[in-house]
């Protein structure tokens, strides 16, 4: 059987296993791994298990659960009996964000539900459990088909990338030898539109503040002392307002010290990405009269991909249901800024507490505290990696892909990065713009499932055929 009949056997095997696939990627996402504080960690370890058993299922080898004290759990498995070709790392995670407000999900978060639209529904659908079910298909069908596979290959499954994968660097570096690979496949980024193959190359960063504004020593009545005294709240809202201006343009001095110019080239490549504003409204679900905000003169993606924004993510003081005719003594509000790749972070959130503390409204104290502080990443000259991924998109999408860079930070690539330097990595994923991951009736396209799963069979396969140095 030569190289295109093998590939072709393979699909054929991998058609066969769909409706087998889909059964289990829903009952995998039965399991509310939710890796949040304030969740049942006994669910992710749950979780570990069952992708455990699963990687096991697909042919793979070694599988086991690793732990560090007081983490969530990772998984590992690895087939390595290629020979003198290049060894392949994939990332995917299987622990989930919450719920939020079961009321809004049109079926149970945890009850995944193929709806008459092709999408099936269910917390971690699509963020990230389809990510992992990808690779599981492409391996079971493989070796079904051939009993190999084109490459040396390594999964490694996390457990707390919805928590900012904060203990993944230190893991890397205690497994780096059994988890040193040639090439890197991160199994967990999005699509520009269903149906249209897309490698991720740049990620914004984050800088997350959380401000927290005191007026009074404790709430007073506000018929007694409101005109010559001020309520928290007001003054957060007088503090918060310095942040952008009426166009939504960020007002924090400093704030593009660093920005890197963009190129000639790079805005010419955006324009020629698809676009459709109305589209584009609809799934971001502005209101009829809402304003895309920010800087018009640079296109929507460059706004998205390439500069910085700033939102107010979280706000404090007293739910309505509690509230009374009281002033407030105390309020809070966290700012979020993602920063353009090359930002520095620290710098940036230097500049953000600058502005919150300076000259407080009436007196009223202001403490800052950071949340967070990620770089951006952006990918170095095209490898031969990327060229073989390019290629197997479109082999199982049957259209070209594009390139695209992502508005998000996704905290696994900065260890990846880190601690792996020298092998490419890959940004490949299954999210579209309607996949609503992280919000009520997140959702997968399977009609992309299917394409991804065909582009990961030729994605073996062509990496597999790449010269080592």
């Amino acid at each position: 059987m030569n190289d295109s009949q093998s590939v072709a056997a393979v699909l054929e095997s991998l058609s066969r296993s769909r409706t087998q696939t889909i059964e289990a990627l829903s009952e995998l996402s039965c399991i509310p791994g939710v890796s949040a504080s304030g969740f049942d960690a006994g669910q992710v370890e749950r979780s570990a298990l069952a992708v455990r058993e699963l990687l096991e299922g697909a042919g793979l080898e070694h599988a086991e659960v690793l732990r560090l004290p007081g983490v969530h759990p990772y998984v590992v498995a690895d087939w390595l009996h290629a020979g003198d070709v290049p060894t392949v790392l994939v990332y995917a995670h299987h622990d989930v964000q919450p719920p939020g407000r079961v009321e809004q999900w049109q079926s149970p978060p945890f009850e995944p539900t193929l709806r008459d639209d092709g999408r099936l529904y269910g917390r971690g659908v699509v963020d990230d459990k389809a990510g992992l079910f990808v690779h599981l298909a492409a391996i079971r069908a493989w070796l079904e088909t051939t009993e190999a596979l084109p490459v040396n290959l390594k999964l490694l499954v996390e457990g707390e990338e919805e928590i900012g994968s904060p203990n993944l660097g230190d893991f890397l570096r205690l497994h780096s030898e059994r988890l040193a690979c040639d090439v890197i496949v991160l199994s967990d980024t999005a699509n520009l539109a269903e149906g249209l193959p897309s490698l991720t190359t740049s990620l914004r960063g984050l800088v997350s503040i959380d401000v927290t504004v005191r007026a009074l020593d404790h709430p007073v009545h506000s018929g007694m002392w409101g005109g010559p005294v001020m309520d928290a709240a007001s003054a957060l809202a007088r503090i918060l307002s310095r942040l952008v201006d009426d166009r939504g343009r960020a007002t924090i001095p400093g704030l593009d010290d660093d920005l890197p110019g963009v190129s000639a080239a790079q805005r010419a490549a955006l324009e020629a990405l698809p676009f459709d504003v109305a589209e584009f409204r609809g799934d971001a679900g502005l209101l009829p009269d809402g304003a895309l905000t920010g800087d018009s003169s640079a296109s929507v993606y460059e706004r998205l991909w390439l500069r910085p924004a700033v939102a107010v993510t979280a706000m404090e003081a007293v739910p309505l249901a509690e509230s009374a005719n009281q002033l407030i003594d105390a309020a809070r509000a966290r700012v979020s800024v993602r920063i353009a790749p090359g930002q520095d972070p620290e710098r940036v959130r230097d500049c953000v507490v600058g502005l919150l503390k300076q000259q407080p409204p009436w007196g009223v104290s202001v403490e800052t505290a950071c949340e967070a502080c990620a770089p951006g990443w952006q990918i170095g000259p095209a490898s031969a990696a990327f060229e073989a991924a390019r290629q197997a998109l479109e082999a199982g999408y049957g259209v070209p892909a594009v390139e695209i860079g992502c508005g998000g930070t996704i905290p696994f690539v900065g260890p990846f990065a880190e601690v792996m330097r020298g092998a490419p990595a890959i940004l490949l994923g299954l999210e579209d713009p309607i996949c609503n991951a992280h919000g009520e009736n997140e959702s997968l396209s399977l009609n992309d499932f299917d394409r991804s799963c065909r582009s990961a069979v030729h994605l073996y396969r062509a990496l597999g055929e790449l010269i080592l140095p």
